[in-house]
């Protein structure tokens, strides 16, 4: 039997009566002696319940609080783990409960809900162990019903309905089919081919003169560029018109960046046309080649649509939105130590009569470089104590930077790996949903009955990855 202190206090929230009831409970084949002024200290817990109504109700009320009573011994039978409930009870001795090393968060959770205790008695760390876990199965859910989606057959009732499903597949899982794998690849390889051919573009030995002597693109280049948006534009009005949800694709980051990089080349397309119908053919040419260049840095969000095909940039996305703490802390020691050394470049460089630091703010940029260890030369301490200071920057930058950032490092290796365990965990667990179906289906066999369709594809993957978790 488990010892706890048998503790009393006088303002326990029990009845006279309760304070020397006492009750036994066999948990999984582990007896217990329980007192009824300590467990009504959390008076609406199912222990509590049982104790008060242990001295003045029936059996049948009895056992509709446990699995088994046995009157004669007046003993209380539950089938539940004997660990876990060494945890339960220190709710009632300590005021709250911590969940011990090897037994699953997640199982505890519902051994709490079977006692009717609520997650706020936890203790901090195990509560924030226990919100991580149900996190992280609440991905894996989602990875496996994504998994489980791009395996399982549509069914649909419209042509409509099939055609978006067999689109969307063919956009969204480049895993489902041969042809979605080679629709993958060209995306990627036209978002490649669209980089490069916006940087050779700037390239003047590549660019041809017009008419009056003025730079302008390559047509080849051209027309690479307008097969590029071509391309990017059909995928983008199919993915569109096969999506089940417009809203959230309009308004979802990674389609936010498609639509500004197909935009300029239509904004361009549709302002010059208008500028050709009302003005001079010349004004016209010039205008739109001033707009082409205010427009080209809308092209660079060509980049980011990598991310879409690439598991390691989105990664790194998430890790730098966890990690805005450390960020924000290399932003604020770089601030102060940018005003405080540029203060001091300045006043301690104004004895020189060809000074560079003309001023505070002028002097910002010598110590953003100086900082961040790059240095351009461009402006340089002459007088012994600037010098100094520049050294102490170096020194100060370097701390600076590289202390929020292992925490950063860490942060990115952290999230690689949970990335990786939950791609991992949900194949397990398809895995075991098809040993689940295959063993019903048998067992149906031997019982001379047909399996029905939804039991054996309706499996919860909630259920089979809390067996497992």
């Amino acid at each position: 039997m488990w010892k706890f202190p048998r503790t009393r206090y006088a303002d326990c929230n029990g009845s006279e009566a309760s304070k020397e009831t006492e009750i036994a409970v066999n948990i999984g084949g582990v007896k217990r002696i329980l007192y009824g002024d300590v467990l009504n200290r959390y008076p609406e817990t199912r222990l509590a319940e049982l104790v008060n109504r242990s001295t003045n109700s029936t059996q049948e009320d009895l056992s509709a609080l446990c699995d088994d009573y046995d009157e004669l011994k007046r003993e209380f039978y539950f089938d539940r783990d004997p660990e876990a409930f060494k945890c339960i009870l220190e709710l009632y001795y300590y005021g709250e409960i911590r969940i011990k090393r090897g037994i699953c968060p997640i199982r505890f959770k519902r051994e709490m809900d079977y006692w009717g205790i609520g997650k706020e008695h936890l203790n901090e760390r195990c509560k924030s162990n226990l919100n991580d876990r149900e996190t992280e199965l609440a991905k894996i859910v989602e990875r496996a019903k994504g998994i489980l989606d791009a395996l399982k057959e549509d069914v649909t009732v419209t042509r409509l309905q099939r055609c978006q499903a067999f689109l969307r597949k063919l956009m969204e899982k480049p895993k489902s089919s041969l042809a979605a794998r080679v629709i993958s690849v060209l995306s990627i390889a036209f978002i490649l081919l669209s980089s490069v051919v916006m940087c050779v573009s700037t390239i003047p030995e590549l660019q041809v003169q017009d008419a009056a002597g003025n730079l302008m693109e390559n047509p080849i280049i051209d027309c690479i560029e307008t097969t590029c948006i071509i391309w990017f534009t059909v995928k983008y009005i199919l993915r569109f018109f096969c999506s089940s949800n417009k809203l959230r694709f309009l308004i979802s980051f990674l389609n936010i960046i498609d639509f500004l990089t197909i935009m300029p080349f239509y904004i361009v397309l549709l302002l010059g046309s208008a500028m050709m119908g009302l003005g001079s053919v010349q004004q016209a040419v010039q205008s739109l080649r001033v707009m082409r260049i205010s427009l080209r840095v809308m092209r660079l969000a060509r980049v980011f649509k990598l991310a879409r095909h690439s598991s390691g940039l989105q990664t790194l996305a998430l890790a730098l939105k966890f990690s805005l703490k450390e960020l924000g802390l290399i932003f604020l020691y770089m601030s102060v130590g940018i005003f405080l050394f540029s203060a001091l470049g300045y006043t301690t460089e104004q004895s020189q009569p060809e000074t560079l630091f003309t001023s505070i703010p002028q002097s910002f940029w010598w110590a953003i470089s100086s900082m961040s260890t790059v240095g351009y030369g461009d402006i340089y301490p002459q007088t012994t104590l600037g010098k100094c200071n520049a050294a102490v920057s170096f020194m100060c930058g370097i701390l600076a930077i590289t202390l929020p950032l292992n925490l950063i490092i860490n942060n990115f290796v952290t999230i690689y790996n949970k990335q990786y365990e939950l791609e991992i965990t949900a194949k397990h667990e398809i895995e075991l949903m098809a040993l689940h179906a295959e063993d019903e289906a048998q067992e149906c066999q031997e019982a001379g009955k047909m399996p029905s369709a939804a039991s054996v594809s309706n499996h919860s993957v909630w259920d089979s990855a809390g067996v497992t978790a």
